[in-house]
């Protein structure tokens, strides 16, 4: 009793199974079901079988009340009506739903119980089903044999064939699509020839072969109509024109959303300019969207609500009537293009805040570092006053005084003018003798070498960048002089066209790692080298000069600065 049990449980688990059981019981049921007798109990075991193996409905889910009421009622009715008609509709649903499934995918092995079948379908809604509905049956006598008796090896063939694979859980695997499209197709093979043979009372195998070769010639038009050449795009671009254009010409929406996304000053205003063009359509009455914890409306709700979520976009749409599913899918494209577009204004603005938040940190790294070079001068001439001991000491620190305070008084109320518009940035000019003979006044307390040639370059400078970037180089390399003896220090002014100075000292070498990342990014060092010097190339390179660092060897340490006009 047990493996009885097994094998019933096998074979209803296994959905190839169940079609060959299903189409020999069609079969049975066409051949000799045309008696009273016979015709019932065969109908119930085929509609019983179709409910079995049918893909529309999952064997694991609950029926509805009113489905099991439609399942009552067709079964009620085929057993008080029996019509050829009937079975041919019938029979072009069941090879629609199979035929469907053949263009699945799945691999050639797992189709093959599906081409079967149809074929199977086919060849008795041509060759049974369509004779008896024009009453042709006596030009089918020689082939009568082999419909009824050696037909079914197809069906059984399928059954034999699944044996050999495990039971599987059974999976809807329809392509609405083509199911419709076989069906639309079996029909009209079915009418054609009804309507042919009804007219022209031709031998039904002429008639035959004139249906399926006209409808094949159609099918092969269509086909080259579909994408006939590379000048002429067919019907496919038709088509996916009228998919896309859905109440509304596809191209002109994405010109629009375009527009207002290059003319919006923010992402906000793109987004109300958007909703206000998506209002205007004829099939929207209002849209609802939340974004960023606010909430706005346009228009007039309705009852008929859509619902649609992209990133941080939630929209409510307002439709004059309920969606078809295709209206669904234009609108949830037409809607995500536009959350796309507000994504990108988003990013955009964020760009531009931290191209903001760029130019504040580095006018404010550059002022402060001017201010660090001030106060190191400051910090030099407190130096010198605590070191005074002797009139003539007092004499030339009153002198160096005179010297430094006027220029460190300039040079700090430029700065306080920066920070109060950093933006309105002023550039003084000076020739560069002027600016050599005051920048070694300023600097003699130091011991640093200056050298320079007899003739002096005549193009302008900036005095004040020079000043500081220059600064910054004296400092660092007195800064290294604490930590190693006997180091010279020299500023040297080349004999070139255009405005070039090098500073450079007898120190050791700074580190490969640090002589990669100079000038690029913050560095950190023991002897105050990277951060300073970063900041002064940015300077520097914003005023029209290039700083480099031209020799790094231990004995020779030399930086670079030079026009860029060179």
């Amino acid at each position: 009793m047990a493996p009885l049990y097994q094998h019933i449980k096998l074979l209803l688990n296994a959905p190839d199974r169940l079609m060959a059981l299903m189409l020999l019981s069609l079969h049975a049921l066409l051949v000799w079901g045309e008696s009273n007798q016979t015709y019932g109990t065969l109908l119930l075991c085929h509609y019983g079988f179709f409910l079995l193996w049918q893909p529309v409905f999952r064997h694991n889910a609950k029926i509805s009340w009113p489905i099991t009421i439609i399942i009552l009622v067709l079964a009620s009715l085929s057993l008080f009506y029996m019509s050829w008609w009937v079975a041919a509709v019938w029979i072009a649903g069941l090879f629609a739903l199979i035929g469907g499934r053949v263009f699945s995918s799945s691999p050639i092995h797992s189709r093959l119980p599906n081409i079967v079948a149809s074929t199977y379908l086919l060849t008795i809604l041509l060759l049974w089903v369509v004779p008896k509905l024009l009453n042709n049956t006596h030009d089918l006598e020689a082939a009568k044999f082999l419909l009824v008796y050696i037909l079914p090896l197809l069906p059984l063939t399928i059954l034999f064939l699944s044996v050999k694979n495990k039971p599987s859980e059974p999976v809807a695997n329809i392509d609405f699509f083509y199911t419709l499209l076989i069906f639309l197709l079996t029909l009209i093979t079915i009418l054609g020839s009804f309507a042919i043979g009804t007219i022209w009372q031709l031998h039904y195998i002429k008639l035959l072969i004139f249906t399926v070769m006209g409808l094949a010639g159609v099918l092969v038009a269509l086909s080259w109509l579909w994408n006939p050449s590379a000048t002429f795009s067919g019907l496919e671009l038709l088509m996916s024109r009228y998919l896309l254009s859905i109440g509304l010409p596809f191209e002109q929406w994405i010109r629009k959303i375009a527009m207002y996304a290059e003319d919006a000053p923010s992402a906000n205003g793109f987004l109300q300019a958007s909703m206000q063009e998506l209002v205007s359509l004829n099939w929207v009455s209002g849209v609802m969207w939340q974004v960023e914890g606010g909430k706005q409306e346009v228009g007039e709700p309705t009852k008929y609500i859509s619902t649609f979520s992209f990133h941080d976009l939630h929209l409510a749409l307002y439709a004059r009537w309920s969606f078809t599913p295709a209206m669904y899918l234009h609108v949830q494209l037409l809607t995500q293009i536009l959350s796309e577009f507000y994504e990108a204004k988003k990013r955009e603005e964020t760009i531009s805040q931290n191209a903001y938040m760029q130019s504040l940190y580095e006018t404010g790294s550059r002022l402060t570092h001017d201010i660090k070079n001030i106060l190191q001068s400051l910090d030099t001439l407190s130096a010198a006053a605590e070191q005074t001991h002797h009139a003539e000491d007092d004499a030339k620190l009153v002198e160096l005084v005179k010297k430094q305070l006027p220029r460190l008084s300039q040079r700090l109320g430029s700065t306080l003018a920066k920070l109060e518009m950093p933006s309105l940035e002023k550039k003084v000019q000076a020739k560069v003798s002027t600016w050599w003979k005051n920048f070694k006044q300023l600097n003699a307390h130091y011991p640093v070498k200056f050298e320079s040639p007899s003739q002096f370059p005549k193009s302008d400078i900036d005095p004040d960048v020079l000043d500081s970037v220059i600064d910054n180089l004296i400092q660092n390399a007195l800064e290294k002089a604490k930590w190693e003896a006997n180091i010279i220090v020299k500023v040297t002014l080349l004999p070139t066209e255009h405005f070039c100075v090098e500073v450079s000292d007898t120190g050791s070498a700074m580190p490969a790692e640090v002589e990669q990342r100079l000038f690029k990014s913050h560095v950190s060092s023991k002897n105050g080298l990277g951060v300073g010097l970063y900041h002064a190339a940015q300077q520097a390179r914003q005023a029209g000069y290039e700083l480099s660092l031209v020799k790094n060897h231990d004995g020779e340490v030399r930086f670079r600065l030079a026009s860029l006009n060179r």
